[in-house]
């Protein structure tokens, strides 16, 4: 017999046998379970921490250090994110930022110079935070902070803190000369004021020249950021506003070229000087009477000359008063895999208590007012507040547009050059040439869509 004949013929013999079994009838009542211990309380598995990396530019030693326990603190806090933090040189930060963005290898939390985000936000580098800030939230910040963070109507970034630009004086030196010494800013020195301010200071034994204007910094965005209002507050501008399209007529119209002129004239006289030997001609070595700079040298301006430290406010320079603003802000990128994360760090750096924690360390202007009133140096009755008064009432944003790196890189160049003796109108047109084929290049820069 073959092989599968056999089986077949056992199968069928199983299948008869089970057929004639009889099934025993249902159970009345259910078996009872066979004995097990117990089972074991189980937790959830903790979900594994989130990183996300965190670039920020090598500033300060003291802000570096505060960002640095920062980091720390809010690692040890258990939130479920972890951040790795990145310092990176200032100097080539926004050049690695690019080479970043152009390789898809951006952080996913960005800190950055302020008006540098426009270019970020059209580049598509940057995503919007909106969802993240409350109407509360966004109220308590200082307005200038929430006009550097928007572009294209939509925020993108907060920062901890601002920056304040206005005059240091020296007030045995103005006593001394009859300078009036203004207490706020709305008891600013008229421009002529300040003219006769700067001609009377220079004329005092002690003074080799009467202002500061810090060109031991060398050019860069000091130079838009420190003088650029004055071409404001003469009523020109870097770029027209109104469109953003061309500086042409703002820029080398008559106010700016006027502007200019009245800076280089400084010069000419010996009122300021282009190559100081240092830093602290004003508060060291007490040769020049005023300090036309930041909230940054606060320290040394107040170590090295006590009670004779006084801020003044910037004046009403021809046709309004005008003063500088933005510092670096934080950012989430668009290639951020995790946002929620990059959120919840940014959401901790800009707590009122962590806000004081850095701006305690680099004099800055705290960015909310929640913080401001609890600030020792920029409360209503701080030695600072003129800062904060400037900023709520007449800073000047610098130009919100993704021209803004060849804005800066091209009034950078017109400062040094007007200075060093070129033709002010030449060297301003020669700039708003170089300014609109860029915005031409660039097909006007039109506003990304949402």
């Amino acid at each position: 017999m073959k092989r599968w004949t056999i089986i077949s013929l056992f199968l069928l013999v199983a299948l008869v046998a089970t057929a004639c079994v009889q099934p025993a009838p249902p159970p009345t009542t259910a078996p009872p379970p066979p004995a097990t211990e117990a089972p074991q309380a189980t937790q959830p598995p903790a979900k594994e921490a989130v990183t996300i990396k965190v670039w920020f530019h090598s500033g300060k030693g003291e802000e570096r250090d505060v960002l640095d326990a920062q980091v720390r603190d809010f690692n040890a806090m258990n939130t479920g994110v972890t951040v790795n933090a990145v310092e990176l040189p200032e100097g080539s930060y926004n050049d690695q930022v690019q080479a970043a963005a152009l390789a898809g290898d951006l952080p996913c939390l960005l800190d950055f110079d302020g008006p540098f985000l426009y270019n970020y936000a059209w580049s598509g580098y940057m995503r919007p935070i909106d969802k993240y800030v409350s109407t509360d939230l966004k109220a308590d910040f200082l307005p200038s902070i929430i006009d550097q963070g928007t572009y294209a109507g939509q925020l993108y970034s907060l920062g901890a803190f601002d920056s304040g630009l206005a005059i240091w004086g020296n007030k045995a030196y103005l006593e001394k000369a009859g300078v009036r010494i203004p207490k706020s800013a709305d008891d600013a020195w008229t421009f002529d004021e300040f003219n006769q301010a700067l001609e009377k200071l220079q004329a005092l034994d002690e003074v080799q020249y009467a202002i500061d204007f810090k060109f031991n910094y060398g050019a860069g965005e000091w130079f838009t950021y420190g003088f650029s209002p004055i071409v404001q507050g003469f009523g020109g501008d870097l770029i027209n506003r109104k469109d953003y399209q061309s500086a042409d007529g703002v820029l080398n119209g008559p106010e700016a070229v006027a502007a200019m002129k009245w800076f280089k004239g400084l010069f000419d006289k010996g009122y300021a000087i282009s190559q100081p030997a240092g830093d602290d001609d004003f508060y060291g070595k007490k040769i020049t009477a005023l300090s036309y700079v930041g909230h940054w040298m606060w320290t040394p301006h107040h170590e090295g000359l006590g009670d004779d430290l006084v801020l003044l406010p910037m004046p009403v320079w021809t046709k309004r008063p005008a003063t500088g603003m933005g510092s670096w802000n934080w950012g989430i990128t668009s290639s951020c895999e995790n946002p929620d994360a990059a959120w919840k760090f940014l959401e901790y750096l800009i707590e009122p208590d962590q806000i004081l924690r850095m701006t305690n360390a680099n004099g800055a202007v705290p960015a909310r007012l929640s913080a401001i009133k609890k600030s020792d140096l920029y409360a209503a009755n701080g030695p600072l507040n003129s800062f904060v008064q400037q900023l709520q009432n007449y800073a000047i944003p610098r130009p919100v547009t993704p021209a803004y790196p060849t804005i800066t890189s091209e009034f950078s160049k017109v400062v040094s050059d007007i200075i060093s003796g070129a033709d002010v109108q030449e060297t301003l047109d020669k700039a708003v040439k170089a300014i609109d084929q860029d915005i031409q290049d660039n097909q006007g820069y039109p506003a990304p869509t949402k």
